[in-house]
């Protein structure tokens, strides 16, 4: 049964490189641009959910990040809980608020997530990415994952870049050879993802980088992990982005014509699924349960935004959210069916790609983008007609999948 809980106010900050901005800054930043969106104060907020995933690694601050954060700001006396749950905390956050309003604990809550991930220090910022997996299985684990991209072998003169990259993107390049090797996907198909999502990107004020690429140039970019160049895969980023949710009978409080509904929201932690089992991928498990609890299906869907932090991500994905048969994404992104214009635009925002990728905000970002999108506010980006959307984000690697992944359904 679909949830009677309504997004009335959201906020993000521009997504890049922010060196003089901490942490309470970017919070602050998002968390007032929503309550303005809203019409609605601090002293409003009931309870909030806090999304963070590198500041106690990269800085230290552990165990109460929220509080302090929200508490610089003005936001205390009230519940608010952590959120951790890699790339996916965001959207878990925003799952856990409407769920919060939904069993009738309270009227109004809010999501924000944030990440401040940039740093001098090369090497611990990109050990960030180092937690998003077993531990204390390392060595099987990379075998595990880099073995789905064997039969597939790069060609000779397409050696990669040995600069410094996150390990996932070597994950990803395994899983697109893999993607490749069963389904015939070609680079080509991959690159197209990336120049369209850089199109898109150029109409987004908020994004990390604007400027458009033609497949060609996407192809012929500094190499990061074969098949993939690197403006197929997404930046170190800081930011933040934020929601205020309400329980449908707090709505009259509120501006009901810009009111979004979150349909449903379904969370899902991976399985241990066989590499040729791509009917039992977490994500299309969430998909489906998602479109279960709001009667809805993908065919009802105008617009969406996915977790793209590879260009073959997209590529995936739109397969598991049911836009095309799966082994089909690459074929579906070369129609043209997933640009703005096209059957289902697939990230308007620029995606993770080029909007920006800072972990623990990226989920509201997107909810940030759709509900945009679902006023008719999106300007020279805006998927005409825009009814319900969907949102899918996930994190982290656990067995030959993300360990975590969020559907989230919206509708006007």
């Amino acid at each position: 049964m679909a949830s009677d809980v309504w997004i009335v106010g959201v906020g993000m900050t521009h997504f890049g490189r922010h060196p003089d901005r901490s942490v309470k800054d970017l919070t602050r930043e998002a968390v007032n641009a929503a309550l303005a969106d809203a019409g609605a104060s601090a002293a409003d907020i009931e309870a909030a959910w806090f999304a963070n995933v590198a500041q106690s690694i990269l800085e230290g601050q552990a165990c109460v990040p929220g509080e302090i954060a929200l508490r610089s700001m003005g936001i205390g006396g009230i519940p608010v809980v952590n959120v951790e749950n890699a790339c996916a905390s965001a959207s878990t956050a925003l799952d856990a608020a409407a769920t919060w309003l939904d069993a009738g604990r309270g009227g109004i809550a809010l999501a924000v997530g944030v990440e401040k991930m940039f740093l001098d220090d090369k090497k611990k910022m990109m050990s960030v990415f180092d937690a998003g997996w077993d531990v204390y299985d390392v060595p099987a684990t990379t075998r595990r994952l880099l073995a789905m991209g064997e039969g597939l072998e790069p060609p000779a003169d397409e050696q990669d870049d040995p600069g410094l990259h996150s390990v996932f993107m070597d994950v990803y390049a395994s899983l697109a050879r893999h993607h490749m090797r069963i389904n015939g996907t070609t680079r080509e198909q991959i690159a197209a993802v990336a120049a369209k999502n850089h199109v898109h990107s150029q109409h987004n004020p908020l994004s990390q980088y604007r400027m458009p690429m033609t497949v060609e140039e996407v192809l012929a970019a500094r190499r990061i992990a074969w098949p993939l160049t690197l403006p197929m895969c997404s930046p170190i980023s800081d930011g933040a982005a934020a929601a205020i949710v309400v329980r449908g009978d707090m709505l009259d409080r509120f501006d009901r014509k810009r009111a979004v509904r979150i349909h449903a929201t379904a969370l899902m932690s991976g399985t241990d699924r066989g590499p040729d089992e791509a009917e039992k991928h977490i994500t299309r498990r969430a998909a489906l349960a998602a479109y279960n609890r709001a009667g809805l299906g993908p065919e009802d869907m105008s617009v969406a935004e996915v977790h793209d932090a590879t260009a073959f991500a997209e590529i995936l994905q739109v397969e598991n959210l049911g836009f095309c048969k799966l082994g089909e994404g690459g074929p579906l992104t070369l129609s043209g069916a997933t640009r703005l214009g096209g059957r289902i635009p697939v990230n308007p925002s620029g995606g993770l790609e080029s909007r920006g990728h800072p972990v623990g905000a990226t989920g509201l970002a997107q909810v940030y983008e759709l509900t945009t999108q679902l006023r008719g506010e999106a300007g020279a980006r805006q998927a005409p007609g825009a009814r319900f959307a969907i949102a899918e984000n996930g994190g982290g690697f656990h067995g030959i999948e993300e360990a975590a992944a969020c559907v989230t359904i919206l509708g006007r």
